[in-house]
């Protein structure tokens, strides 16, 4: 079953459209939050975004170019520049990849670490905050597999 048949099936009711309207408007002010924020810390919202990716890659605190890419849903060439220009403020270092030569390690600096230490406390009680109103909808008919 495609999306559109989906929709075609199952028409969405007021609250239906209440509760998308609502998710969206959390989701939205999350964001707005972060981007000023982080742009008060003097950052971009892509440098935090960059510093978490880093932070958070699953099993380890550094990451190649292509899973930056990847992570952060941007092109290579965008987070080579997005890494140049967080290298250049002394938020991360490139590093030689333990296995591949053709690969470059990206990882956080001490500074970098405690800026986002910061921002991230900060973005985890926004998130507290705002609670009820980043809760995923609840359809008022789920749909069935057949």
């Amino acid at each position: 079953m495609t999306a559109d048949e989906h929709v075609e099936s199952e028409p969405l009711t007021k609250r239906d459209f209440e509760a998308l309207a609502r998710f969206r408007f959390g989701i939205r002010r999350y964001l707005r939050f972060s981007e000023d924020t982080v742009r008060d810390h003097g950052l971009t919202p892509q440098h935090y975004q960059l510093l978490l990716a880093l932070k958070g890659f699953p099993g380890r605190e550094w990451a190649t170019m292509r899973e930056l890419a990847d992570r952060l849903q941007l092109r290579h060439h965008s987070v080579v520049e997005l890494v140049d220009r967080a290298q250049k403020q002394g938020l991360v270092e490139r590093a030689p990849h333990p296995s591949d030569a053709r690969a470059v390690r990206v990882e956080l600096t001490e500074h970098g670490q405690l800026i986002l230490a910061r921002l991230s406390a900060m973005h985890r009680d926004e998130l507290l905050r705002l609670g009820p109103t980043l809760e995923l909808p609840i359809w008022d008919d789920p749909p069935h597999d057949p």
